[in-house]
């Protein structure tokens, strides 16, 4: 379908700002970064551009908007590992991600392929990180990295559990505090060697 001037411009600032934060704007991310007049330009232009299969949206959540057609790069198949835990806990086996493989694939920018080394896909369980805009059904995308930072969202496998969840990250002294992005659940307290960070969040997909 032919855009307009402001059309294409959404749809490049909704495409960078995916990229470089790993999850979509709000409608009023939209209208400061294209200087549109108000929320309800945007909102209108974003139906457009919706019933012309250019996106989808998910209106039950701030930044449930997803291109359906990329412009600028190609996407590349990631192989989905299984499930992780947004909740309590979910109990795995001892594991390296390294070595797992999956026959279920997730297409992923190009961009993000090349911005990280070794990257995998988890399905996420649960609502722990809804403050983070990770709701239940969502892939998240890990970097198999071991540089990690206090506020990054990580995979931790708590090893004297055999368990494994998604959480923000944050060393204090000898210990971990992993810590969820819901109210109405308490962080989880460890000793670092007590736990093992596989890798931090660097994309996220909605799974609408």
């Amino acid at each position: 379908m032919p855009l307009t001037d402001k059309q294409q411009l959404m749809m490049d600032f909704i495409e960078t700002y995916t990229i470089d934060r790993g999850f979509p704007p709000t409608i009023r991310d939209i209208q400061e970064g294209c200087k549109i007049s108000s929320t309800s330009v945007v909102d209108y232009n974003l139906r457009i551009l919706e019933r012309g299969g250019l996106l989808k949206r998910s209106r039950e959540i701030s930044r449930g908007i997803e291109l359906t057609r990329r412009k600028r790069s190609d996407s590349i198949q990631v192989p989905v590992l299984g499930p992780i835990s947004a909740g309590n806990p979910l109990m795995v086996a001892p594991i390296d991600i390294r070595t797992l493989d999956s026959d279920d694939h997730v297409a992923v920018p190009e961009e993000i392929i090349n911005q990280h080394r070794e990257i995998v896909a988890f399905n996420v369980k649960g609502q722990s990180m809804i403050n983070a805009h990770i709701d239940d059904g969502d892939v998240v995308i890990l970097s198999l990295t071991r540089e990690i930072a206090d506020g990054d969202i990580v995979a931790a496998w708590l090893k004297t559990d055999d368990e494994i969840t998604l959480k923000r990250y944050f060393k204090e002294g000898d210990q971990i505090r992993l810590q969820p992005e819901n109210d109405e659940m308490e962080p989880i307290i460890v000793n670092a060697a007590d736990v093992e960070i596989h890798g931090k969040v660097v994309y996220l997909m909605r799974g609408y």
